[in-house]
């Protein structure tokens, strides 16, 4: 790889590490779907995705079928980003979900000491998932995700365990739906060195609504509830927004807007249109096509794909 790219690679991992992150495996922060990215990923209260297992488990309970959503992500140079989802029923039990996310960083240039480049080596992070939901009440679920992480970096790797623990309520009536997670709760097994990192722990509340003369769904999330803060009121500036307009029975519209991502990706006093989402989905036949495009200001832009329908076994 280039220097100048390399470089770039560094600087979008600083940014996307909130600058004074000590933690590891951001790619878990990463919205692997194309539907919640365009979204701003204001995702944590829905309840018809089988994605929703990457966000907040509880939303698995609400699924009906078989739902099962695959999704790539072109990240920038050549980091790519791709997630299996897939959720079923278990009489009198439950419903189960499993995932699995996987990032590969590409391929660098090995040199020793002294700059003598002696060949190549790879990188790439993987998270599996296995998850379970369940009523608490009418219209009230709770779910919990078993998480294994494996990083590897040339010769080095680490691996961690984590849980995530969710609520979710909702209001049919009113169509609203509030959701609650607290996502990447655990510890690492064996560490790089031999100074272990803390995760990237998330506690996020949402709440999303659809109108009633209107067809549009409005989300707003907030992240990142536990990140110590000077005060009350700038815990909550790591918030997501989202709108998702039903133009028909086959097309959708998406906007969104991330605003931590926008002040992580502001260079100087521009951020260009850093933060700020779109997308569309189309539905054909029993399958539903997703894209989005996630800008990053200066730096560039993600572009994701993903592909979802419900099996008949």
């Amino acid at each position: 790889m280039k220097l100048k790219q390399l470089f770039v690679s560094i600087f979008f991992i600083y940014a996307s590490a909130n600058l004074f992150s000590q933690n590891t495996y951001e790619f878990l922060r990463i919205d692997p779907s194309a539907r919640a990215s365009a979204l701003g990923g204001s995702f944590v209260s829905v309840t018809d995705d089988a994605d929703v297992i990457f966000y907040n488990p509880s939303g698995i309970g609400y699924l009906t079928g078989n739902p099962i959503s695959f999704s790539f992500v072109k990240h920038l140079l050549d980091i790519n980003l791709a997630s299996l989802s897939f959720s079923t029923e278990l009489e009198n039990i439950g419903r189960f979900g499993a995932a699995v996310k996987y990032i590969n960083y590409g391929t660098f240039e090995q040199a020793d000491e002294f700059g003598n480049r002696n060949g190549e080596f790879g990188a790439g992070e993987l998270a599996t998932i296995i998850g379970y939901s369940n009523k608490l009440d009418e219209n009230f679920f709770y779910g919990a995700n078993a998480k294994i992480i494996y990083s590897k970096i040339a010769d080095r790797s680490s691996s961690a365990v984590a849980v995530d623990l969710g609520l979710n309520y909702s209001f049919p009536e009113e169509m609203l739906s509030i959701g609650f997670s607290i996502l990447n709760l655990g510890t690492q097994i064996s560490s790089y060195y031999s100074t272990k990192e803390e995760l990237p722990l998330d506690i996020v509340l949402g709440i999303s609504k659809r109108l009633e003369r209107i067809p549009v769904r409005l989300s707003l999330d907030f992240h990142r509830l536990n990140d110590n803060k000077e005060s009350f009121s700038k815990r909550f500036k790591s918030f997501n927004f989202g709108a998702e307009l039903t133009l028909s029975k086959v097309l959708k519209l998406r906007l969104g807007y991330d605003n931590q991502k926008r002040s992580d990706l502001k260079i100087g006093t521009t951020a260009g249109i850093a933060g700020f989402n779109f997308g569309i989905g189309a539905t054909v036949s029993s399958y539903q096509f997703d894209y989005a495009y996630s800008s990053y200001g200066l730096i560039g832009a993600l572009h994701r794909i993903g592909i979802s329908t419900n099996l008949e076994f």
